[in-house]
């Protein structure tokens, strides 16, 4: 083990998302999105429309990712501080420019010289690429000047190639099972 006593920070509880959030558990009913619908069969346009362009924003791809494992060590993501929601940056394209909607997630290994810096930045990969709409490009990459071999590391985990070559072997792949198990927790408690 390389860091046996990893800073531990505290997590803390995501404050309601604003509007749609219903504050009352009995009115959960209302909700606009569970409205039903005037037809069974058919969606007009202005619903094709909307799903269509439904957005992310960095608050919930971190969501999806805060309650990753850390491969050494039974603690989350967040709880090391590898991955922040400010490190996050969503960008939802434009098709005139064709550029497509990426989603960048920079994360900080917990020291600068971590073995498991591309481990860690695999199974994020993963979990995004799982997790994600599949028009969104993943950008995975380690926070400039926080590793010592961010450079090969980063041209590492967004070669596409080589991510599918390391999720081919049975071995490292367990292991982001492992780191995986406990991401659908999505920031409740480990």
């Amino acid at each position: 083990m390389e860091n046996a006593n990893p800073v531990v920070h505290a997590t803390r509880a995501q404050p309601p998302r604003g509007a749609d959030h219903m504050s009352s558990d009995e009115r959960w009913w209302q909700h606009e999105r569970l409205a039903p619908s005037h037809s069974l069969f058919a969606k007009d346009d202005d619903e094709a429309d909307d799903e269509a362009l439904e957005t992310l924003d960095a608050r919930e791809v971190f969501d999806l990712v805060r309650s990753v494992t850390d491969p050494e060590h039974p603690l989350t993501l967040e709880q090391l501080a590898v991955v922040n929601e400010s490190h996050i940056t969503v960008d939802e394209g434009d098709v005139a420019a064709r550029r497509p909607p990426t989603v960048h997630l920079a994360f900080t290994p917990t020291i600068p010289h971590c073995s498991m810096a591309t481990l860690i930045g695999l199974s994020l990969r993963v979990r995004l690429m799982r997790a994600l709409p599949p028009r969104y490009k993943i950008d995975v990459a380690i926070r400039p000047g926080t590793h010592q071999s961010e450079g090969a590391i980063n041209k590492q985990l967004n070669d596409k190639e080589r991510v599918a070559a390391a999720l081919e072997n049975k071995h490292l792949l367990g292991v982001v099972h492992g780191c995986l198990a406990t991401s659908a927790l999505r920031g409740a408690d480990a």
